[in-house]
C-alpha cells in the first residue's frame, strides 16, 4: 500500500530543510539602496484584481509578434466563438445612427463639397472631367440603357434591389476603368493602386457600456455577487460584415484630414448609446471574431484608397421610414463601412480593439446606385471603446459626408441628358487624393523580424499556424455541434428537478457553461506508433502552437 500520500507534509518539510543556498549569491545583493525603495501597494479588491488581470492580457496580446497569431490570441478565450452583435452593410434597421456612432466612436458631419485637402486638384481635376465626360456618357448609356443582363436572384434582398445593385456594380467597373486609364499618365499612385472586385470585409471589436441583460443580471443574483455589480455594463462583442462592389488600394496610407492632435477635440464627442443593441433592431450570432480586409497578411498594397457601395437596400426600407431616415441610413452604411475597412488594415498592422492606434488612417467611400451618388472621408483616430477605455480614451473618429448628389438628370433617346460635371470631379479628386510616406513607424506592436506567419522559419509552427488561422476566419462549424439544453431538460431537470435519480453528465448539471470553454481546450491529432520518430518516441499527440494569452 502506498503511504506516500499520506505523509506529504512530511517530505515537503524535509525538501526545504535540506535545500542549499549559494553563499556568494547572499553576499553579492546588496541589502541597501541610497534612497528607500516600497512594494507597490494594490487595491485588492475584487473589481481591482479583474482589472490587472485583463491588463495583462491586453499586454500579452500587444506583445504577440505576428498578425495571425493577434487574430487568433483574440478568439482564445471562446472555443464556440463570441455571441456577436451583427452589423451588416446592407440591413440598417430604422432609427440606427445614434447606435452607429455610439459604437464606432463617428462623429459626421454633412458637407457640401469635399474637405479643404481636396483644394490642391481642383484644377487638374477640371481638365480630367472635360477629358472623359463623353466616356463616362457613353459608359452610361450602354451599361444602363442598351445591354440587359440576368442576374442570379436571392432571398436575402428584393428583387428590385438586387437589379439594382448589379446594374450600379456593373457601371462602377466601367467608370473606375474610365478614370484610372486617364490618371495613369497624370498621377502616379494609380500605376500601381490594386483593384479588388467583390472583396471581403469584416471587423471584430468590444464596445463596453452597454445595459446588461436579465439574464446576466440573474445569474449575478443567484451567485451572490455584491449588489453594486449586478448591473455593471458589459462588454459586447461586435462584428461588420461587408461587400463592397470594388475597392481601389496601395502601398501608402492616405493623408489624414484632420490633424492627429485634434481627436480628442471635444467637439467630435459622441453620445453614449447604453441601451440594448436588440432595442435598435439589431440581431446576435454565434461566430468568431475575423478582421479580415479584403486581401491576406502580408500583401504590399495594404491601405485603402476608396470603395464602392450600393445602395439597394433603401429600396426595402418601409416607405413610413421617411426619406430623413433613408438618409440617415446612408451615412449609417458609410461609417460601418469605413470603420470596418480601417479597423482591419490596423489589425493587419498590428493594433487590436484592446491596443489602439498610434497614428490615424483614412479612407474615401462612395455609396451609388449608379445615379445618385453619396461622397464620404473618413478619419480612423481610435479603435479601442471597451468597457476599460470607454471612460478614459477622449479620442473620436470622424467621417465628412455628402448627400446623395444626381449624377445625370435622364436618358432620353440613346442620350444621357444633364451630366452633373461637379459630382464627376469630386468621383475624380477621391482618385487623385495621393497617399504619402508617414515619419513615424506603421507596425510598432509587430516583431522586427517576425510580422506575418510567413516569416516564420520553423516550418511545423508555420503551417500550423497558417492552417489554424484559415480555419479560423472561414467560420466553418466545429466537427462536433454546439451544445444545447433541449426542451424536455429545460422542464424536467432545470425547471422542476423531478429527475434527480439520473446520473449526471449534462455540462448544466456539473456547473460547466460549455460556451466559456478556450480555443486551445482539445485534444491535439493523434500521431499513430508508425508516424512516430525512431526508434522510441513517446509523444503521442502532435505539437500545438497556440499564443500565450
Amino acid at each position: 500500500m502506498n503511504l506516500s500520500r499520506y505523509h506529504k507534509p512530511y517530505f515537503k518539510l524535509r525538501a526545504i530543510l535540506s535545500r542549499t543556498y549559494s553563499q556568494p549569491a547572499l553576499l553579492e545583493q546588496n541589502e541597501y539602496t541610497e534612497t528607500p525603495e516600497y512594494p507597490p501597494i494594490l487595491d485588492m479588491s475584487l473589481k481591482a484584481r479583474k482589472l490587472r488581470e485583463r491588463e495583462m492580457v491586453y499586454e500579452k496580446i500587444k506583445n504577440v509578434k505576428t498578425v495571425e497569431e493577434k487574430q487568433i490570441a483574440l478568439n482564445m478565450p471562446r472555443y464556440y466563438g463570441w455571441q456577436c452583435v451583427m452589423l451588416h452593410e446592407k440591413k440598417i434597421p430604422y432609427n440606427a445612427l445614434p447606435m452607429v456612432q455610439s459604437y464606432t466612436r463617428s462623429h459626421f458631419r454633412t458637407v457640401e463639397k469635399l474637405p479643404d485637402i481636396y483644394n490642391d486638384t481642383n484644377l487638374t481635376a477640371s481638365e480630367i472631367v472635360k477629358e472623359i465626360k463623353g466616356h463616362i456618357e457613353d459608359a452610361i448609356n450602354f451599361e444602363i440603357e442598351g445591354i440587359e443582363y440576368n442576374q442570379e436572384i436571392s432571398n436575402a434582398h428584393s428583387e428590385k434591389s438586387q437589379e439594382e445593385d448589379a446594374q450600379a456594380k456593373i457601371l462602377v467597373k466601367q467608370i473606375n476603368r474610365i478614370i484610372m486609364n486617364s490618371l495613369t499618365d497624370k498621377v502616379p499612385h494609380i500605376l500601381s493602386a490594386q483593384v479588388d472586385y467583390d472583396p471581403r470585409h469584416e471587423a471584430f471589436w468590444f464596445v463596453g457600456g452597454v445595459d446588461v441583460p436579465l439574464k446576466v443580471i440573474n445569474w449575478r443574483k443567484m451567485n451572490r455577487l455584491p449588489k453594486d455589480r449586478h448591473e455593471e455594463p458589459l462588454d459586447r462583442p461586435v462584428q461588420y460584415l461587408g461587400n463592397p462592389f470594388l475597392t481601389v488600394r496601395s502601398h501608402l496610407p492616405l493623408r489624414p484630414i484632420i490633424p492627429y492632435s485634434e481627436a480628442d477635440n471635444p467637439e467630435f464627442k459622441v453620445k453614449r448609446f447604453t441601451y440594448r443593441p436588440e432595442t435598435a433592431g439589431y440581431t446576435r450570432d454565434h461566430r468568431h471574431g475575423t478582421n479580415i480586409p479584403g486581401y491576406w497578411p502580408g500583401d504590399r498594397d495594404e491601405f485603402g484608397l476608396m470603395s464602392f457601395h450600393g445602395r439597394g437596400h433603401i429600396l426595402d426600407r418601409n416607405p413610413s421610414f421617411g426619406m430623413d431616415d433613408n438618409e440617415e441610413a446612408l451615412h449609417c452604411q458609410a461609417m460601418t463601412s469605413s470603420f470596418g475597412w480601417l479597423l482591419a488594415q490596423a489589425n493587419y498592422q498590428g493594433f487590436t480593439t484592446y491596443n489602439d492606434l498610434t497614428y490615424p488612417l483614412v479612407t474615401q467611400t462612395v455609396i451609388t446606385n449608379g445615379q445618385l451618388w453619396s461622397f464620404y472621408v473618413y478619419q480612423l483616430n481610435t479603435i479601442t471603446n471597451h468597457n476599460d477605455a470607454i471612460d478614459v480614451n477622449t479620442k473620436h473618429n470622424i467621417c465628412f459626408g455628402t448627400k446623395p448628389l444626381k449624377l445625370y438628370e435622364s436618358i432620353e433617346n440613346g442620350k444621357v441628358k444633364g451630366l452633373n460635371e461637379d459630382v464627376l470631379k469630386m468621383l475624380v479628386q477621391f482618385y487623385m487624393n495621393s497617399p504619402e510616406e508617414r515619419e513615424h513607424e506603421l507596425k510598432p506592436f509587430l516583431g522586427d523580424d517576425e510580422q506575418v506567419v510567413a516569416d516564420i522559419e520553423d516550418d511545423n509552427k508555420r503551417c500550423w499556424l497558417e492552417n489554424r488561422y484559415k480555419y479560423l476566419v472561414s467560420n466553418r462549424p466545429k466537427h462536433f455541434l454546439k451544445p444545447e439544453v433541449y426542451m424536455w431538460e429545460k422542464i424536467y431537470k432545470i425547471y422542476f428537478q423531478t429527475r434527480f435519480f439520473e446520473r449526471k453528465v449534462r455540462p448544466f448539471e456539473l456547473g460547466i457553461d460549455p460556451y466559456k470553454r478556450r480555443l486551445d481546450e482539445h485534444l491535439p491529432p493523434y500521431i499513430p506508433k508508425v508516424l512516430r520518430p525512431y526508434p522510441r518516441h513517446k509523444k503521442k499527440f502532435e505539437s500545438t502552437y497556440y499564443p500565450d494569452v
